[in-house]
């Protein structure tokens, strides 16, 4: 277990960071999988790792479950992801006490997404916005509390400047530090904490990198984020498809080069999103410490 378990305890110390994310396994061979993974990845020793939710908190249980045993059993430093969606305050409140009493010290507040095709509603009795449960956290607990941000718009927002407004209240409402939408282009990343710093966003902000390892995959994903691929990278993954090993090559090679382009320009660290895979993070980790 690492000296500092609170995430902003160890961001403070000011040495870049590496993290992992990982979401709840579905069928029993895939939980298989992804205890390969975290075995696989706990030699690179990531500050923390996180756990994802599911839509309209179908899988807290599990999330609670897999936090607890990644902490007591894997010995790593875990983030429960925690949203608003299907939840009232009183089913929030007793997630919380859950997490507290499994000894986990982080959570990343999230408004959550609805399901496909429909608009965002909240639970009755519940929040509609993440800085509403940021606030909540913080009136009863004593977490370190995380929060999403989006260096190229929140796909609901209309705007920048109304997105960065939204930004700044659920800092003031308490977020120690933020983690980044993925995004493919670091411009994006670096003119989005310039705008952040200017609108008194002092916290910090982790970059979030998703290795390409499917075409298919990261084309669904950024239509349903807001991110974009720049060309050049579109153009040589298109020119892979059909080749999975060619794809992950690609793939490797550019979040590579992000990589060392955020930590040469001072980011406090790097989350990744494994997909519960391994061989691409490991990769990349391993070529920016050689």
């Amino acid at each position: 277990m690492l000296d500092a378990v609170r995430i902003d305890t160890i961001l403070a110390r000011g040495e870049p960071v590496f993290s992992f994310e990982f979401f709840p396994p579905k069928t029993p061979q895939a939980a298989e999988q992804l205890l390969r993974t975290i075995d696989e990845l706990k030699p690179i020793s990531p500050a923390f790792v996180s756990v994802t939710y599911g839509a309209m908190g179908s899988n807290r249980s599990q999330v609670i479950d897999l936090v607890a045993r990644i902490k007591d059993e894997i010995g790593l430093n875990p983030m429960a992801h925690l949203s608003c969606t299907g939840h009232s305050r009183d089913e929030l409140a007793s997630i919380l006490d859950q997490l507290a009493s499994a000894g986990v010290d982080n959570v990343l507040a999230l408004r959550g997404d609805p399901p496909r095709g429909e608009e965002f509603r909240p639970a009755a009795d519940g929040f509609a916005h993440a800085s509403d449960l940021v606030a909540f956290i913080r009136s009863r607990w004593d977490f370190c509390v995380g929060g999403a941000c989006y260096p190229e718009k929140h796909p609901d927002a209309p705007d920048l400047e109304t997105d960065l407004a939204h930004l700044a209240t659920k800092v003031r409402a308490g977020t120690d530090f933020l983690i980044t939408q993925l995004f493919f282009d670091d411009a994006d990343y670096f003119a989005f904490v310039r705008r952040a710093r200017a609108a008194g966003i002092d916290v910090p902000i982790l970059p979030g990198i998703m290795p390409v390892t499917d075409v298919g995959g990261v084309r669904r994903m950024t239509s349903m984020c807001g991110a974009h691929l720049p060309s050049a990278l579109e153009s040589r993954l298109a020119e892979a498809d059909g080749d999975p090993a060619r794809v992950l090559s690609v793939g490797v090679e550019h979040a590579t080069g992000q990589c060392r382009a955020l930590l040469e320009g001072g980011v406090p660290g790097i989350h990744f999103y494994t997909l519960n895979k391994s061989p691409a993070t490991r990769r990349i980790v391993a070529a920016l410490r050689a």
